[in-house]
């Protein structure tokens, strides 16, 4: 085995290797539902206390989703561990219920009835029997705005007229214990739960502080607005999540097989591998399969984002997510439901948020220490102004506390910064764009050099045969049929335009002696011949005199039993839409951008050359082109990213080396949607350019985010210390700001 060989060997054991790891942690990874789960502070507490538990490797809860993902340790008593994840969860909201997503419908974790509290909805469409969550939704809500209006009415009754002290305490207090009774309740529970600064117990101790200094209206009124900004802050959220689920909405509901008694209406789960399914004009094609029967037209805007409908008929291969739009399908089932496309594109958009970016995790730590640092400088401001200024009261510097308590939540960031990248990861995949994580979508916005492949990236991948030039006695018809019987065994794109061109059956009987040396050519015994065909580096390596050729695309060269017989030159299209991907990085700012092919320099040189990229390097073997990319990454600024864009099989090992790794997946293609980092569906490489818009898009509404919610809870800060805010600008500065951060955050998933 020469050194060329070993090497590649070695990269594609390293890859699988990879790939085995991979597996190992999702035989060791669960996944289980959040059922309730309503506030983003809490699930980064649950978070944080889960992956601190023993035997715990990594724990990530997805508010948007409301799943929690654990990796469990090798050997660990994953048992014993779930008992102790559920004790978390319960000690810090006793309502949320943990459900195994990967068990039968209805099953739970937990024993107790999952609607006894709940009252959310599922909108993600989980596997667990919850058709009546929105039903509960619905009745929760309404039950929540008449209760609300109540108190209301009696807070007015109270404001308007003019009643007598005791009177007038007593429905500011009623309206208090109507609207803020169950906040109450929940600040004494978690006060013995040890979770004593979270948001229920900030608003009582800011409420019955206002009471105390016999601010009855504010008290009332701090309560009321605080609810009813809840109120709506968690139906925004909850149509957030919704909007969300609908980009995605791509899971087939059911599957008509062909049976003995006619068609039998099942889920996909069920279907085996080639089953005969009927899917009939506006039905959701459930399964991967071929159509071996019928036509019809295609919407795959699913999964592709492409409008223009796609025809297909009987031999071609169709995925599970498309719709037919006309015509009655016939389909063999040729993928199980777990293994098909649609089923691995949910789990990949659904699990991105497992993966966080850096302003993710920077926001839940400063949520960690900024609570505590603004309740302690509260009780500072509360207790230190009337023992050091003279003329000072307690009660007017409490009541400047209490301001300080009321606006504190962090709510407005942990809620609206998981929900902008969710919502620009949901709204890249309604492009077809698949981003595997937050990380991935903000480390878009710092590429400075993007490196592509040329086949199947920026070219087609289609080869054909344009030139067939024999040497010597040696006619056209024999050199393509020495050239296809010798390539026959191989998949490489031009063996299969070799092949086509040669138009005629192979005997493979006539093939001995097979050897592919990669990045070189092919040699094998045809016939009783000794045939050699490839590159100039093979002839090099034969020591074979061969003919310079400076043609505009790849030649292979034939030798016959030792002597030259001539060249078959085979060109490949450039894409549609790779110059104006090209031109509009270059308009995003992209400094670098870089071509590595295998093929020859003047192919190379040509195709770099018509799209106006800046530098090509030609001729490289599968780990030159790792070399090359780690050679390019000296060459980044320091915080630059370099990507590298290729098909997602045969750049596996350069699509993992690099920062960002982008496959140009096509449809269904599983080594793809594998490898990469970012997956395009539609093997467009505008899309690039897309995917970096919306992560640019996305970064400025998470900082808008960021900005607005830390500058107005500032401004109410430092005007509480002074005595000109009010607890109803406090008020504001809570749930006011969450609302509207949680509306800017929305705005992520139009693209």
């Amino acid at each position: 085995m020469n050194s060329y060989s070993y090497i590649h060997m070695l990269m594609i054991i390293s890859c699988l290797d990879r790939e085995g790891e991979s597996n190992m942690d999702d035989k060791n990874k669960k996944e289980f539902i959040l059922e309730g789960l309503g506030c983003a502070n809490c699930a980064a507490k649950m978070e944080k206390r889960i992956s601190e538990l023993e035997g715990v490797e990594a724990a990530t809860v997805n508010f948007v989703s409301k799943t929690l993902t654990i990796v469990f340790a090798d050997n660990s008593d994953e048992d014993k561990l779930l008992q102790q994840v559920i004790a978390i969860v319960k000690r810090i909201e006793d309502h949320v219920k943990v459900i195994d997503k990967n068990e039968k419908k209805g099953q739970k974790v937990e024993k107790e009835s999952c609607c006894n509290h709940c009252g959310h909805d599922n909108e993600h469409g989980h596997d667990h029997n919850h058709r009546s969550g929105h039903h509960h939704h619905s009745e929760g809500t309404r039950g929540e705005v008449i209760r609300l209006a109540i108190g209301g009415l009696i807070f007015a009754t109270a404001y308007l007229f003019k009643f007598s002290f005791w009177v007038d305490f007593s429905l500011y207090f009623l309206c208090y214990i109507i609207v803020g009774g169950e906040v109450l309740v929940k600040a004494f529970k978690n006060i013995f739960r040890g979770e004593v600064l979270d948001e229920n117990f900030l608003m009582c101790v800011a409420t019955v502080g206002a009471f105390s200094v016999k601010e009855f209206p504010e008290g009332a009124a701090v309560m009321l607005f605080y609810q009813v900004g809840e109120l709506f802050q968690n139906i925004a959220v909850n149509r957030s999540r919704k909007s969300i689920a609908a980009l995605m909405d791509i899971r087939p509901d059911f599957a008509n097989v062909k049976a003995l008694g006619g068609l039998k209406r099942v889920s996909p789960e069920e279907v085996e591998l080639g089953d005969i399914i009927v899917v009939k004009p506006g039905e959701k094609i459930p399964l991967d399969g071929k159509i071996i029967e019928g036509a019809a037209a295609l919407d795959t805007s699913a999964l592709t984002g492409e409008s223009m409908p796609r025809e297909a008929s009987a031999g071609d291969e169709v995925l599970g997510g498309f719709i037919n739009k006309n015509g009655v399908l016939t389909i063999e089932v040729t993928k199980k439901y777990s293994e098909s496309t649609v089923a691995k594109i949910l789990d990949l958009v659904e699990n991105a948020s497992s993966k966080k970016a850096p302003t993710e995790n920077f926001i839940t730590k400063f949520a960690r220490y900024y609570t505590p640092a603004v309740v302690l400088s509260a009780l500072a401001l509360a207790f230190l102004p009337p023992l050091f200024i003279s003329g000072a009261t307690f009660s007017e510097w409490i009541y400047r506390a209490l301001v300080f308590l009321v606006v504190s939540c962090p709510c407005a960031l942990v809620v609206s910064i998981p929900l902008g990248f969710f919502g620009g990861i949901g709204g890249a995949s309604k492009n077809g764009i698949l981003v595997k994580g937050g990380n991935y979508l903000e480390a878009l916005n710092n590429v400075d050099t993007v490196v592509f492949d040329k086949t199947g990236t920026l070219t087609k991948g289609v080869f054909v045969v344009t030139d067939i030039v024999p040497s010597g006695d040696m006619t056209e018809e024999e050199l393509i049929e020495y050239a296809a019987y010798v390539e026959s065994y191989s998949n490489h794109p031009i063996a299969a335009s070799i092949l086509k061109a040669y138009g005629k059956e192979i005997k493979k009987d006539y093939v001995e002696n097979y050897f592919e040396i990669s990045g070189y050519g092919i040699k094998a015994k045809v016939n009783g011949n000794q045939v050699a065909a490839g590159n100039g580096k093979l002839m090099d390596q034969e020591e074979i005199a061969y003919e310079q050729v400076n043609a505009a695309g790849t030649v292979i060269h034939v030798v016959i039993e030792g002597s030259y017989s001539g060249y078959i030159v085979i060109a490949d299209e450039v894409k549609e839409d790779s110059a104006k991907a090209i031109k509009e990085l270059k308009n995003l700012g992209i400094k670098n951008t870089i071509m590595l092919t295998g093929d020859n320099k003047a192919v190379g040189k040509k195709v770099g050359e018509s799209l106006g990229i800046d530098k090509v390097y030609a001729e490289l073997l599968p780990h030159e082109k790792v070399e090359k990319l780690e050679e390019i990454e000296t060459w980044k600024a320091s915080k630059g990213k370099v990507v590298f864009v290729g098909d997602g099989i045969n750049d596996a090992p350069v699509l993992a080396r690099a920062d960002i790794g982008i496959a140009m997946g096509g449809v269904g293609s599983d080594a793809a949607i594998e490898a990469a980092d970012v997956v395009i569906m539609t093997d467009e490489p505008y899309k690039i350019a897309v995917a970096m818009k919306v992560a640019k898009r996305t970064r400025k509404i998470v900082w808008q985010n960021i900005v607005f919610a830390l500058g107005v809870k500032a401004i109410i800060l430092i005007l509480g210390a002074l005595g000109y805010a009010t607890m109803w600008e406090a008020v504001f500065g809570d749930v006011g700001v969450a609302l509207i951060a949680v509306l800017n955050a929305m705005r992520a998933m139009r693209v």
